[in-house]
C-alpha cells in the first residue's frame, strides 16, 4: 500500500503540475494586468463594506470561511515539512506561488460568483468549479464535454475533501495535542473531534460561516503576535535567515544548491496545499457571498491568499529558521542537520513547538497545540462544506428527496469516520494521501479555468470601467457578453426596476416602495456597455447597435426602454456566425500555454533534479 501511495503521489505531483501552477498564475497575472497588486485597496474596501442577506453570507464571512480551509495544518506542519524536504529555499517558492496564485484565485473565485445558483433545498447560494465548468459555455458546442468535466470534478472533490484531506488535519492535530498533553490518548481526541464536527456540519452553511468568522480571526492574530515576539527575541538572526532563504531558493547556497529541485517542488506543493490557489476550493466560499459584482469577491479571495501564505506561513517559517529548529532530509539521506534540534524529531508541528519553546519555555508546545487545533478543526469544517456542495451538484438529477438526504447522511458519516481514523494516526501516509487529493483537484481545476477564463476577465473589465466612472459596480452579465449567468440576470433586472435604484440583495428581495413622483421623470441610468470581443467578429459597442424596435418594461404608468434585453438579442445575433455559435473560449491560446508548460517543464526541472547532491552531512548552517 505504501508503495502504491508513493507512486500515485509522484505521478500526480510530477514537474508538469508544478510548472502548470506557476505558468497559469503568470498568464492570469498578465491578462489581469497585475490585478492582485494594483487593486489591494479595493480588496480591503470590498472586505469591509460587504453585507450579507438571508441567502448569502458577507464578504468578511466568506474570507474567514475560505481562510478556515486555507489556514490549517499546512501553515504550521506543512511549512515545516517543506523546509525539511526542500530546504529553506522552499519558503521563497511558497511566496512566489502566493504572488502568482493570487491572480489564479481571482479568476476562479470570480467565475464561482458569476455562475453560482441558489440551492432549491435550502435557498443558500452554491457554486464552485463544477458549476462554472458546466455553465460557462453551455450554449456552445463545448457544453456537453464541459458538463461531463464538471461532473468528474464534483465526484473527485467529494472523495478528496471527504476522504483524502481530513486525515492530514486530524493526524497533525492529534500528534501536537498528545505531545503537549501526554495524558491524552489519540482515541479520546478522535471521539471529541467527531462529536463537535458533527454538531457544526448539521447546522448548514450559515452555522459554518458564523463559526469560522469567530474562530479564524482570533486564532490567526494570536499566532502572528506570538511569532512576532519570537522574531524580536531573535532579531539578530533575521538578516542571515532572509539571505539563507533567497540563496537556497535559486541554488546559490553552498549547502542547499544541490536540492533546488526539491525546493521548487516542495514550495509549490505546500504553497498550493496551504493557500489553495488553483485547487478549486476557494470558489465555494466565494459563491456563497452576497456581493454586487463578482469581481469584488474575486479580489477578496486573492487577498486571502496573501493572508495565508505571506503572513501566516511566513510566521511559521521565520519561527523555525530564526531558531534553527529544523533539519533538511531527502530520500537519499540526511543533507543538513541544525545543531539546535534534538535528534529523532519528526518533520511537522514539532519543529514549530521546539522553536517557540526557545522563548516560551514549556509553554510553546502547548500554544502550538492549541493554535493548531483551532486551525485544523476549522479546516475540517470547511472541507465538509465543500464536499457537500460538490455532492449536491453531483446528485442534482436525483429527483428523490429521500435519496438525496440519504447520500448527504452517508457523506457526513464517512467524514466523521475519517476524522476519527486520522486522529488515531495515519502511520506517516497522511501527507502523501492528502497531496494526491490536492494534486488531482489542481490538475482538473487549472486546466478547466484556462479553457473558460474569458468570463472572469470580462467581469474584471466591467468592474474597472464602473470604478473609473465613480460608481459602485453592479453586474449585468448581458451588457458584457457573459451568458448562462441566470442568477445575475435576475438580480440585474430586480435592481434595475427597484424604485430607489439601490442594490437589492437577491432577486427574491426586490420589493416595491412608495417613491417620489419626480422619479418618474427620467429612465434609470445604466452602466456603459463595454465592447464585445467575439472570435472572428468586429468589436462593436452595444450602445451603437441599432435596434429596429425597442423592448420596454413597465415602471408605474411609464414604458421605459430596456437596453439589457436588446443587448441579449444583439449578443445572440453577433455571436451567431455562419449559423453556428462560436464561443469566446480563447481555447487556442489557453491550450497553447498548457502545451508549452508541459513541454518546457521537463527541460527546466531536469537540471534541478540532476543537481541533487545526496549524502552530504552538515552539522551547522553556514
Amino acid at each position: 500500500m505504501d508503495a502504491f501511495i508513493e507512486w500515485a503521489d509522484n505521478v500526480v505531483w510530477s514537474p508538469y503540475l508544478v510548472w502548470l501552477c506557476l505558468g497559469a498564475g503568470l498568464l492570469f497575472t498578465i491578462r489581469a494586468k497585475l490585478v492582485q497588486f494594483t487593486r489591494i485597496p479595493d480588496m480591503i474596501r470590498a472586505l469591509v463594506r460587504g453585507g450579507s442577506s438571508k441567502d448569502g453570507i458577507s464578504s468578511f464571512q466568506a474570507l474567514t470561511m475560505s481562510l478556515s480551509g486555507r489556514v490549517g495544518a499546512g501553515n504550521i506542519a506543512g511549512v515545516a515539512v517543506a523546509i525539511a524536504s526542500g530546504g529553506p529555499g522552499a519558503v521563497m517558492w511558497m511566496w512566489i506561488v502566493a504572488l502568482l496564485g493570487a491572480a489564479t484565485s481571482f479568476v476562479e473565485s470570480t467565475l464561482g460568483q458569476i455562475f453560482k445558483e441558489r440551492d432549491p433545498r435550502t435557498g443558500e447560494y452554491r457554486g464552485g468549479p463544477a458549476f462554472y465548468f458546466e455553465r460557462a459555455y453551455r450554449h456552445t458546442w463545448a457544453g456537453i464535454p464541459l458538463k461531463i468535466y464538471a461532473w468528474i470534478f464534483a465526484v473527485v472533490s467529494v472523495v478528496a475533501l471527504g476522504v483524502f484531506l481530513p486525515g492530514i488535519q486530524t493526524d497533525t492535530m492529534s500528534g501536537a495535542l498528545t505531545s503537549a498533553f501526554p495524558a491524552l490518548d489519540r482515541w479520546m481526541i478522535g471521539v471529541f473531534l467527531a462529536i463537535v464536527l458533527g454538531i457544526i456540519i448539521i447546522g448548514g452553511v450559515k452555522r459554518i460561516a458564523h463559526f469560522t468568522a469567530t474562530v479564524v480571526p482570533i486564532m490567526a492574530i494570536g499566532y502572528i503576535i506570538i511569532a512576532l515576539i519570537v522574531l524580536l527575541a531573535n532579531a539578530s538572526e533575521i538578516p542571515a535567515m532572509l539571505r539563507l532563504i533567497f540563496e537556497s531558493a535559486f541554488g546559490a547556497h553552498a549547502v542547499f544548491g544541490g536540492i533546488l529541485g526539491y525546493a521548487v517542488d516542495q514550495g509549490v506543493r505546500r504553497g498550493i496545499y496551504s493557500n489553495e490557489a488553483g485547487q478549486g476550493t476557494g470558489p465555494h466560499a466565494a459563491a456563497a457571498t452576497e456581493v454586487s459584482h463578482p469581481a469584488k469577491q474575486g479580489l477578496v479571495q486573492a487577498f486571502a491568499v496573501y493572508i495565508d501564505t505571506l503572513i501566516v506561513c511566513s510566521a511559521t517559517a521565520f519561527l523555525i529558521l530564526s531558531t534553527g529548529m529544523f533539519q533538511v532530509e531527502t530520500e537519499d539521506g540526511l543533507i543538513e542537520h541544525a545543531s539546535n534540534l534534538p535528534d529523532g524529531v519528526e518533520a511537522g508541528a514539532p519543529y514549530t513547538q521546539f522553536a517557540l519553546d526557545t522563548v516560551f519555555a514549556g509553554a510553546g508546545t502547548i500554544f502550538v497545540a492549541v493554535a493548531l487545533t483551532f486551525f485544523a478543526f476549522s479546516t475540517l469544517v470547511y472541507y465538509y462544506y465543500m464536499a457537500e456542495t460538490n455532492l449536491t451538484y453531483a446528485m442534482r438529477n436525483v429527483r428523490s428527496i429521500s435519496v438525496q438526504r440519504a447520500l448527504l447522511a452517508v457523506l457526513q458519516v464517512v467524514i466523521l469516520i475519517v476524522v476519527f481514523y486520522g486522529a488515531m494516526g495515519a502511520e506517516g501516509r497522511a501527507w502523501s494521501i492528502g497531496d494526491i487529493g490536492v494534486g488531482i483537484m489542481a490538475w482538473l481545476n487549472i486546466v478547466g479555468i484556462l479553457l473558460i477564463q474569458q468570463p472572469a476577465f470580462k467581469a474584471l473589465k466591467d468592474y474597472r470601467a464602473q470604478m473609473k466612472a465613480g460608481k459602485d459596480p453592479q453586474f449585468d452579465p448581458r451588457t458584457v457578453g457573459v451568458r448562462n449567468a441566470e442568477f445575475w440576470e435576475e438580480r440585474a433586472d430586480a435592481w434595475r426596476t427597484a424604485p430607489t435604484r439601490t442594490p437589492v440583495r437577491s432577486p427574491a428581495t426586490a420589493v416595491s416602495r412608495p417613491r417620489c413622483p419626480c422619479a418618474e421623470a427620467s429612465p434609470p441610468s445604466l452602466p456603459p456597455s463595454p465592447p464585445l470581443s467575439w472570435s472572428g467578429v468586429v468589436e462593436t459597442p452595444l450602445d451603437r447597435v441599432e435596434f429596429p424596435q425597442l423592448q420596454t418594461h413597465s415602471r408605474g404608468d411609464q414604458q421605459i426602454p430596456d437596453p439589457s434585453r436588446q443587448a441579449t438579442e444583439a449578443l445572440s445575433e453577433v455571436e451567431s456566425v455562419g449559423g453556428q455559435h462560436r464561443p469566446s473560449l480563447r481555447a487556442e491560446g489557453a491550450i497553447a500555454v498548457l502545451i508549452m508548460v508541459l513541454l518546457l517543464s521537463r527541460e527546466v526541472v531536469r537540471p534541478f533534479v540532476l543537481q541533487q547532491d545526496a549524502g552530504v552531512a552538515i552539522s551547522h548552517i553556514p
